[in-house]
């Protein structure tokens, strides 16, 4: 074993150090950053969030637990780089679609997407790829905030992406799950919440079957806000909000969802410059291979 692997300050930084490639055959899962925060409402800074969660990951790559095995040894994991950058009169517009046509890219070639963001706008891209493949999704959502407010198709921001995914079809709300949220925004697309107080009061594994049995056996593309948590536990971040998860609840639900049928997925709203402890990136960047453990869990059942 090279002990050079422990070396988190120094070579090139990958997520996980991973092969930096778009090359992508014979890959099981890419890794695919979006550095975008012209969507933010509040504290702008998400941009920094992929770069900053790839040097994180060196830390938390090198360690398994609680997964019983090392992912990266059993499949074959790359770093696709950024998309969807630019400086564009019509940068939303332009990141959502550069973001679709990767992402597409990547889950026709037969790989699985985690993406790395960016703020809560990110999703649109990646959501119409994996409905085009797929099928109808359902959408675990995993955040403070709802994001359920109606864009008009002009609008379009990190708190707009629930409602027009799920009301253009993409996305079945009634076999979705919106989970932790402790703040209110409509609920028109009838998505089940599952609020803070009542996912707090159940045990991590509790949690987790609720989840399974509103999603059933449906398509699942999985995003999670790193808001989700306490603030205690993610202080960089733009909207943080009081009264969520500590990164060991959160990471337990997330042991205990093995077995969904989880096709891609996303982390977002990283802010680092708010968090000078790095606590939130490294929150960030272990959740991240918690979440590609998931969708890993699926590789050999296809």
């Amino acid at each position: 074993m090279s002990k050079g692997k422990f070396l988190a300050y120094a070579g090139t930084p990958s997520f996980w150090r991973c092969e930096q490639t778009r090359e992508l055959k014979n890959v099981d899962i890419a890794v695919m950053g979006i550095p975008f925060d012209v969507g933010t409402s509040n504290r702008p800074g998400a941009r920094f969030g992929p770069r900053t969660i790839r040097d994180m990951s060196l830390h938390a790559g090198n360690f398994t637990y609680p997964w019983t095995y090392d992912v990266k040894e059993k499949y074959n994991i790359i770093d696709y780089g950024d998309v969807g950058l630019g400086v564009h009169k019509n940068i939303t517009d332009f990141m959502i679609q550069d973001a679709y046509e990767h992402a597409k890219t990547i889950l026709n070639s037969g790989a699985k997407l985690l993406t790395l963001g960016g703020d809560h706008t990110i999703p649109y891209g990646m959501v119409r790829a994996a409905k085009e493949k797929y099928g109808q999704l359902s959408l675990l959502h995993f955040d403070s905030h709802q994001d359920s407010l109606e864009s008009g198709g002009e609008e379009i921001f990190h708190g707009s992406f629930a409602h027009d995914l799920a009301e253009e079809g993409a996305i079945d709300a009634k076999k979705s799950a919106q989970v932790y949220i402790r703040t209110e925004m409509p609920n028109e697309c009838n998505y089940n919440i599952i609020d803070a107080n009542q996912a707090l009061e159940m045990k991590p594994a509790e949690l987790a079957e609720h989840i399974k049995s509103i999603v059933g056996n449906q398509p699942v593309y999985l995003t999670f806000d790193i808001d989700c948590l306490d603030p205690a536990y993610a202080p960089g971040t733009g909207t943080p909000v009081v009264g969520g998860p500590s990164t060991h609840q959160i990471r337990s639900v997330l042991q205990h969802l093995k077995g969904l049928n989880i096709v891609a997925a996303d982390l977002v709203e990283v802010a680092p410059m708010y968090d000078p402890t790095n606590v939130t990136p490294l929150a960030a960047a272990t959740i991240a291979g918690d979440l590609i453990y998931l969708l890993a869990e699926n590789i050999d059942n296809e």
